[in-house]
C-alpha cells in the first residue's frame, strides 16, 4: 500500500496545529514560518483535563478527553482542524538494525520485518511497523543503518479517535519525546554558544514524571523518568484546603489559594523538586563517564512555578533556565507575551509538534527520499517517516533515532 507525501512536502500543504494531550491537560500551539529560518506564534491554549482523564499515557476518559480537546480548540480560535499529536515514548519501540547496502525496496521492507520480529514483543500485525534508512553504517561502506519503529496500532487509533471525536484530523502521530527535542533545538541556540562541546541536562518535570534527558552536541548520551511532579502539589493542596482534585489544580495554576500557602505548601514542594533533580543528575554521573554538567533546562508544567529554577541552581550548583522554545518568535496579535512566558516551558510538546508545519515550509525545496515504508497497520493511522521535513543532522540530536511520524492517508 504506497503512500503519497507530496502534499507533505509542498509549502502549501495543509495547515496544521500541536495537540499535545498531557496527564494533566491539553495544550494547543499554532505556529507558522516567518522568514528563512524564523516562526511565529498565531496563537496557543492550555485546558486543564478532568483528573484520571489520561493515566500512563492511555486514554482512560475518553468522553472527557473529547470534551476538553472541543473546548480548548473553541478557545485557541483558529479554523485549522488538521492536527499533529504525539505518542508517549513508553508506547513505542525503536531500534537501529543493520542491513546490507543495495538491497531492493521489496527485500528490504522483507528485511525490517524479519528484524522487527526479533524486538517487538507483539504479533506483527497488531502494531504499526515503519522503517527508515538513515544511511552508511559507520566505517561499513557496504551496509545501511535502518531505524525501525512500531507501536501498537490500539495506542495510535486512541489518539486518532480523540481527534476525530473532537471534529478534528489526525494528520502526524509523532513521539513525545521527538517533538520535546524539536522545540529543545530552539532553546540551546540560547546557550553560550549555542551549546557547543557543553553537557545539558533536559529537565522535564509534569504531573506524574519527571523526566531526565541529558544532550551533548545535540545527542543524547543519558535519559531517565521517575516519579514524580506537580500532581504531587496539587494533592497536597486538596487535602490541606479540603478541595476536589480539580478546583486544587483550578487553583493551583490561577494562583488564588489563601494565605501561607507558599510557606506550608509550595516551598517543601520546591526544595524536594530540586533535590530530585540533584538525585537524578547522581545516577547520570554514577551511570556514566560525565561528572558534571553545565546547563540545566527546566520544562514541563512544574517549570512555571516562579522561582523554581534559582531553587534547582542552589541545590544543584549548576547554570538553570526556564526553558522558552518562544524566545525568538515573533508573536501574533492574538498572543499576549506575559501569558506566553508564563506557559512556554509547558508547551515543549506542543511546540515541538507544531514545528512539523514550519519544517515542512523551510524545508520543502528539498527532494523527497529514498527511504520507503514498511507499514504493517490500519488504513486511518499510517506510520510514514518523512526525513525530507527534517535535517539530517537532527537523526543524530536523538541518538540515531529519527523522527518518524503517522500520517493520515
Amino acid at each position: 500500500m504506497g503512500l503519497d507525501i507530496s502534499a507533505l512536502l509542498n509549502p502549501k500543504a495543509r495547515s496544521l496545529f500541536g495537540l499535545d494531550i498531557s496527564s494533566s491537560a491539553v495544550k494547543m500551539v499554532e505556529l507558522t514560518a516567518n522568514g528563512k529560518d524564523g516562526y511565529r506564534v498565531e496563537r496557543y491554549t492550555i485546558e486543564v483535563l478532568p483528573k484520571d482523564a489520561v493515566s500512563d499515557g492511555n486514554i482512560a476518559n475518553l468522553d472527557g478527553v473529547v470534551d476538553c480537546v472541543r473546548r480548548a480548540w473553541k478557545r485557541m480560535g483558529t479554523s485549522t482542524r488538521n492536527v499533529a499529536m504525539a505518542l508517549p515514548g513508553s508506547a513505542v519501540i525503536t531500534k537501529k538494525i543493520i542491513v546490507p547496502a543495495g538491497l531492493r525496496d521489496e527485500e528490504l521492507e522483507a528485511q525490517v520485518e524479519t528484524e522487527a520480529n526479533q524486538y517487538i514483543p507483539f504479533a506483527i500485525d497488531e502494531v504499526n511497523l515503519d522503517y527508515q534508512v538513515i544511511g552508511p553504517a559507520p566505517a561499513v561502506p557496504d551496509e545501511l543503518e535502518v531505524l525501525i519503529a512500531a507501536s501498537k496500532k490500539e495506542r495510535v487509533e486512541d489518539r486518532v479517535a480523540v481527534a476525530d471525536a473532537a471534529g478534528l484530523k489526525a494528520s502526524v502521530v509523532d513521539v513525545e519525546s521527538f517533538a520535546a527535542l524539536a522545540a529543545f533545538e530552539l532553546i540551546e541556540r540560547q546557550l553560550p554558544e549555542s551549546g557547543k562541546n557543553q553537557v545539558v541536562a533536559l529537565i522535564d518535570a509534569g504531573a506524574n514524571v519527571m523526566n531526565l534527558t541529558v544532550l551533548r552536541n545535540g545527542q543524547q548520551v543519558y535519559a531517565r523518568e521517575q516519579a514524580f511532579g506537580g500532581g504531587m502539589l496539587t494533592q497536597d493542596i486538596s487535602r490541606h484546603y479540603g478541595m476536589s482534585y480539580e478546583d486544587a489544580e483550578a487553583a493551583k495554576r490561577a494562583g488564588n489559594l489563601p494565605e501561607g500557602y507558599e510557606i506550608e505548601l509550595l516551598n517543601p514542594f520546591m526544595e524536594n523538586l530540586a533535590l530530585e533533580v540533584s538525585r537524578a543528575l547522581q545516577f547520570f554521573f554514577t551511570s556514566t563517564q560525565y561528572n558534571q554538567v553545565d546547563h540545566i533546562v527546566l520544562a514541563g508544567g512544574c517549570a512555571v512555578i516562579p522561582g523554581i529554577d534559582e531553587v534547582v541552581a542552589t541545590r544543584t550548583q549548576v547554570n538553570t533556565l526556564i526553558a522558552n522554545p518562544f524566545a525568538n518568535m515573533v508573536l501574533s496579535d492574538r498572543v499576549r507575551a506575559k501569558s506566553l512566558l508564563a506557559d512556554a516551558s509547558s508547551l515543549m510538546v506542543a511546540c515541538g509538534l507544531a514545528l512539523r508545519r514550519c519544517l515542512i515550509h523551510h524545508d520543502s525545496h528539498q527532494p523527497p527520499s529514498s527511504s520507503r515504508r514498511g507499514e504493517k497497520g490500519s488504513a486511518r493511522a499510517v506510520l510514514c517517516t518523512v526525513r525530507a521535513c527534517i535535517c539530517a543532522r537532527c537523526v543524530d540530536r536523538v541518538c540515531g533515532l529519527h523522527p518518524y511520524w503517522w500520517c493520515d492517508q
